[in-house]
Parts: structure tokens; sequence; C-alpha cells
């Protein structure tokens, strides 16, 4: 009697490939292509984000309120081959959003991809002392920029048949950092407009999700770090104990922009070693 199969090497490196298929390995450049925009991304978190996104096939342009960052972070990424441009944007100011957007449209034709990165914190302290201002500052760039920057490239995304946004957000959403309360707030703030943003833009497939880092070690962070009994007490309620790496919240980005989380909407995601994250 004739037995047809593959012999066992045969059988072994199909499987391999199977297996390399479904968890994406055999996928080169996921964001083929793709026209990103990434805010605050000329350091830290951002920075490692767009170089992610650039590494994945992305068209890149990056942003930052100061021109001397966005030429330093274009010339270093530029550097390693991938394709990344910039121009200065202070998210707060109507005509730089409109910048931003005009630029990925006018270099690459439209947009695919938003991550909304910026964020300010200029107090550290009792809640009962925040003034009026402060509360404005946070809340107008970490909250009301980010809606108002959606509102600006959801047509252009619309034009391309759909996109991704991603809004970044904090583990201190769910457990607020010391002494951080509006920045806390404005956070958990941020949760909430993922929810409502993925409800209404999906009529437009514009999928929205919400990346939250927890410790990450970034010059931003660093009133959380720098102190070493604070950082001790951080890592405690840690799982995986050490300070994440900003490069620790890239390729779940790429991931949420990629057409393997196609099916994905309105979901935060938590890369912050295991530290507790529940409303």
């Amino acid at each position: 009697m004739l037995k047809v199969g593959l012999p066992l090497g045969a059988r072994a490196r199909s499987w391999k490939s199977v297996r390399m298929a479904s968890s994406g390995v055999a996928r080169r450049n996921p964001l083929a292509n793709k026209v990103a925009l990434v805010t605050a991304s000329t350091d830290g978190i951002g920075f490692a984000i767009a170089r992610r996104l650039a590494q994945d096939g992305a068209h890149v342009v990056v942003s930052s309120r100061k021109q001397q960052n966005v030429d330093q972070a274009v010339a270093t990424l530029q550097g390693e081959g991938l394709s990344v441009t910039g121009t200065v944007c202070h998210v707060g100011k109507a005509e730089d959003r409109e910048r931003l957007v005009a630029t990925a449209v006018k270099l690459h034709g439209g947009v695919d991809i938003l991550i909304s990165n910026a964020a300010v914190n200029p107090f550290f302290g009792s809640l009962m002392d925040v003034t009026e201002e402060v509360w404005d500052k946070i809340l107008d760039i970490n909250v009301k920029a980010t809606a108002l920057l959606t509102k600006a490239v959801v047509p252009e995304m619309a034009k391309r048949g759909g996109g991704s946004i991603v809004i970044v957000s904090s583990v201190a959403a769910y457990s607020p950092f010391p002494s951080l309360g509006p920045y806390n707030v404005s956070k958990t703030a941020l949760l909430g407009l993922t929810k409502n943003l993925a409800i209404e833009l999906a009529q437009w497939n514009v999928r929205v999700n919400c990346l939250a880092p927890g410790l990450i070690k970034t010059s931003f962070s660093r009133v959380l770090w720098e102190d070493q009994a604070r950082e001790e007490s951080i890592k405690a309620a840690m799982q995986i104990k050490r300070i994440g790496k900003p490069e620790d919240c890239a390729g779940i980005v790429s991931f949420l922009c990629s057409e393997d989380a196609n099916y994905i909407t309105g979901e935060t995601v938590v890369v912050g070693g295991g530290v507790p994250s529940h409303l």
C-alpha cells in the first residue's frame, strides 16, 4: 500500500512555517507604505514608536515643539535608512496641528496612522494646591488637543478607506502616581476619549486604541525615577521588577496599527511590568 505524506524533516519545516506565519514573524514590513503622524516624537516613548513604525515600513512624520529637536530626530532616523521627515508642532495650537496633517498629505498623499503622544505635567504636589491655570494647561494639552488633532486627521483617513489611532495614556489612569493628581486625571480622561472615539469613528473604518505605559525611563518621567526611594516604591507594585524602556512600548503600538489588529478597537493596552491596572 502506498503511503502518501511528507518526510519528517519536511513536515517539521512545514509546521515551522505555519507557526511563523501565525505569529507574524514571516510578515515583513507590516506597515509598508502607511503614513504615520507621531506627536512628541523626538525623544522617549514617542521617538521609540516613530522608529519602530518606520522600521516596520511606514513613512513617519515626527514632531516636537522645537525645530532643533525635530532636526536631530530626523537626522538620526534617516541615518538608519528610515523614511522619516518632521515638522514643528505644538499640539495646543490649531495652526500647528493643521500644518502637521498638511505636511503628511503634501509629502505622502494622506494619513493612515496617528499616534497622539504629547503631554505636559507642570505640577508636583497636592491636588488642593493646583491652580486653575495648571488645570487648564494640563487638560488643554493632554486631553483637548488629542481630540482636536483626531478631528483634523480623520477626514484624511476616511479618504484612504480608514486608519488607526493610538492615544498614549498612562498606567496612572488606573493607579495614580503620587503627587501628580492633575496629570493622573488627564490620563484617565484619555481612556474615556478612546472609548468614545472608537464608537464614533468606526463608520469610517478608523480604529482607536490606547497605550498605557507604566514607569518608563524617560526625561519626562524623571521626577519619578530620580528619587531612589520613590522608584523602589513604584517597582514594589510591579511583577517585573525594573523600570521600562521606551522600546518596550513601541512594538505593541506597531501591532495596534497593523492589519493583525484590524478587529481591535476601543481597547487600552497596559505596558507596565505587571503593575495593577484596573479601575
